[in-house]
């Protein structure tokens, strides 16, 4: 089984929390399904949880490097030649990235998040769409403050065949059969 959830804002990509924040036990009613992968607690957009020990690794492991596509709300208007860098790979403390697909594009259609975003009178925000083959911690809001951009808002929308496309934040869907053999393509 695999099920795609729209992970909100503020959830942790966990079933339990020593704190008392939330988590995928909040969501998710469903026993012996684990996230395959994660999300972290400020970010927002598809989580694939599964029952299925080797679906889990295809999903999560970077060996199979299945394309992860982020919207990201950065501080600032970027240009094309800010964006080469990471189109490039970029140097991220000991090793550089994979080279991504980085464009800048109009707001996604995505619900306000619960707790408001930070805004500067003088400064414009903008979207961009990145398209990653790793996951490295935070490497997105990493990639994005290297060039300068701070990350405002992100939201994954897609990991391979699986997107959040239909899907309402906080809610969970079972991905059809079809969908799955696609990420073993």
């Amino acid at each position: 089984m695999l099920i795609r959830f729209w992970k909100p804002f503020g959830v942790l990509s966990q079933f339990s929390d020593a704190h008392g924040r939330p988590t995928l036990a909040d969501f998710v009613p469903i026993p012996n399904i684990y996230p395959a992968g994660r999300l972290d607690f400020d970010s927002e957009g598809l989580l694939l949880l599964t029952d299925d020990g080797f679906l889990q690794d295809r999903l999560a492991s970077p060996k199979h490097k299945l394309t992860k596509k982020y919207w990201v709300l950065v501080e600032g208007e970027p240009t094309e030649a800010d964006l080469e860098p990471l189109r490039q790979g970029l140097q991220l403390n000991d090793r550089s990235t994979l080279p991504a697909l980085a464009r800048i594009v109009d707001q996604p259609s995505v619900p306000d998040r619960t707790v408001p975003l930070r805004t500067r009178k003088n400064i414009r925000d903008t979207w961009l769409e990145i398209s990653i083959r790793e996951g490295r911690n935070r490497q997105v809001r990493r990639m994005t403050a290297a060039i300068g951009f701070p990350t405002l808002r992100l939201i994954r929308f897609q990991i391979g065949p699986v997107n959040l496309a239909g899907l309402v934040e906080g809610r969970l869907e079972e991905v059809p059969i079809p969908v799955i053999r696609k990420i073993f393509t």
